[in-house]
């Protein structure tokens, strides 16, 4: 049995130390790298029946009786291969002779016209796997050096920076849970000994020797040719990862500092003038931190060029806007919004009411709470006189204890309302007369006075809508 003293930590080791001992797999060594990950309520393997996630399966097992918490094993069966049933049977038998409980996740992976094959089902398989692997669980992938390797190469050719460059990160937080991938350290011919040693079975799916993959060029044709001429080439490259690693976490600190001299404390917005005074880049290390935060994908090199440069330097009266794949970035004044890709309303749409229930619009939800003395007078709410459109311009109204009637207009730039808000706020009218503007102000003399029943109006508005 398995003594969790004895097994020797890499903490500390230096490269050449680490390299010897990763140069072998076994159980004992895939416990020293255990030792490092979060503690978790459940360990997840995640199993295709290939080498690398049989072996990690293999070991895990022989584990069990050191191990801080329970294991489990998940399959995904993508229905791309006519043998999948198959695999996911194989799966099965092979989780069964190990006393391992196996979860089966069949999905449909067939990639719609124009997306990638490779990046849709990978989406579409840690969505299945999210759904099994509970809060505080650790599911464990068996990507291992030679896949770094290739995973740093394919940023390379990209133009990624030290993010993508990093690579595949050996531990991070997903979603409530732990994805960590123990087998890093370890190349591929560690494993394919050990499990020849064991006597294991593994399924070698034939897609994997397909070259209409960019991953398996680099596989089956350009690190060959680079391993002869540098045969340390997958460890030389996972340490490369590592040291990019470093470089974007402290890239990312030099974000956090600047992102607190620069937010204007409102919805997320940055000020174009303390952005302009950073270098630029700063400012593009920056940008790219805070759209990430956001969980918008990153712009492409020439629209961040254009982020840091013409965009903030453009006059404080015009309001330039930067787009790409679903993202706009616009500006309003000193501030600086990121947004999903905002979809086109129809001005002249008009939408009947019943205050009692929800009202589900294009870009949000409005709903209406019973209160006293304010919001819309209940009593004039009567049933068939409540709408709600969208501005078309011209609109005029005398918010509640305001003397004047004014243009909307106005009193949006007063308010300091980015203009492609104003279009997007929900005007709820009483026949044909404008009586609120849903978040901001409800127009005499439609509004509720002290002890008069009233609609207090609510309104969600949808991500990106």
């Amino acid at each position: 049995m398995l003594k969790y003293m004895r097994i020797p930590s890499t903490a500390g080791m230096r490269d050449p130390e680490r390299s010897r001992f990763f140069h072998k797999f076994s159980p004992e060594r895939l416990l020293a790298v255990l030792r490092g990950l979060p503690e978790t309520h459940r360990y997840w393997v995640a199993v295709s029946g290939g080498l690398d996630s049989r072996v990690l399966l293999e070991a895990m097992a022989a584990l069990r009786a050191v191990l801080d918490a329970p294991l489990s094993a998940a399959h995904v069966d993508h229905g791309l291969h006519p043998d999948s049933g198959t695999w996911a049977a194989f799966c099965a038998e092979a989780c069964a002779g190990l006393g391992v409980r196996l979860h089966t996740l069949r999905i449909n992976a067939q990639a719609p016209t124009g997306a990638s094959p490779e990046a849709y089902a990978r989406t579409l398989r840690y969505q299945a796997l999210r759904s099994v692997v509970g809060a505080g669980d650790v599911l464990l992938t068996g990507h291992h050096r030679d896949d770094q390797a290739e995973t740093v190469l394919l940023q390379l050719l990209r133009s990624a920076g030290p993010h993508g460059l990093a690579a595949m990160p050996r531990c991070t937080p997903w979603e409530g849970a732990w994805l960590c991938r123990p087998l890093l350290d370890f190349p591929r011919q560690a494993l394919r000994e050990f499990a020849r040693a064991r006597g294991l079975r593994w399924i070698e799916d034939p897609s994997n020797d397909s070259v209409r993959f960019e991953r398996n060029i680099l596989r089956h044709q350009v690190i060959p040719i680079l391993g002869r001429h540098w045969p340390a080439i997958a460890r030389t490259l996972a340490q490369a990862a590592d040291r990019q690693a470093d470089a974007a976490a402290v890239l990312d600190a030099m974000a956090s500092e600047d992102l607190q001299g620069v937010r204007r404390g409102c919805e997320g917005a940055l000020s174009q003038s303390a952005l302009r005074a950073l270098s630029l880049p700063r400012r593009r290390n920056l940008l790219r931190a805070w759209l990430r935060a956001d969980g918008l994908p990153p712009p492409p090199a020439g629209r961040l060029r254009e982020l840091a440069g013409p965009f903030l330097d453009a006059a404080r009266d015009r309001q330039p806007r930067v787009s790409w794949s679903g993202v706009e970035v616009r500006r309003y004044r000193d501030a600086v919004y990121a947004m999903p890709a905002l979809v086109a309303l129809d001005p002249v749409h008009v939408f009947p009411w019943d205050p009692h229930e929800r009202l589900a619009l294009p870009c949000g939800v409005l709903d209406a709470e019973a209160a006293v003395g304010v919001g819309l007078k209940q009593a004039l709410c009567r049933p068939g006189t409540v709408t709600v459109r969208w501005r078309r311009g011209g609109e005029r109204c005398r918010p509640a204890g305001n003397p004047h009637t004014r243009p909307l207009k106005h009193l949006f730039q007063e308010a300091g309302i980015p203009p492609w808000r104003r279009d997007r706020l929900p005007l709820v009218y009483l026949g044909d007369q404008l009586a609120a503007v849903v978040g901001l102000w409800v127009c005499d003399p439609f509004a509720a006075g002290p002890g008069e029943p009233g609609w207090a109006l609510r309104w969600e508005a949808a991500e990106g809508r």
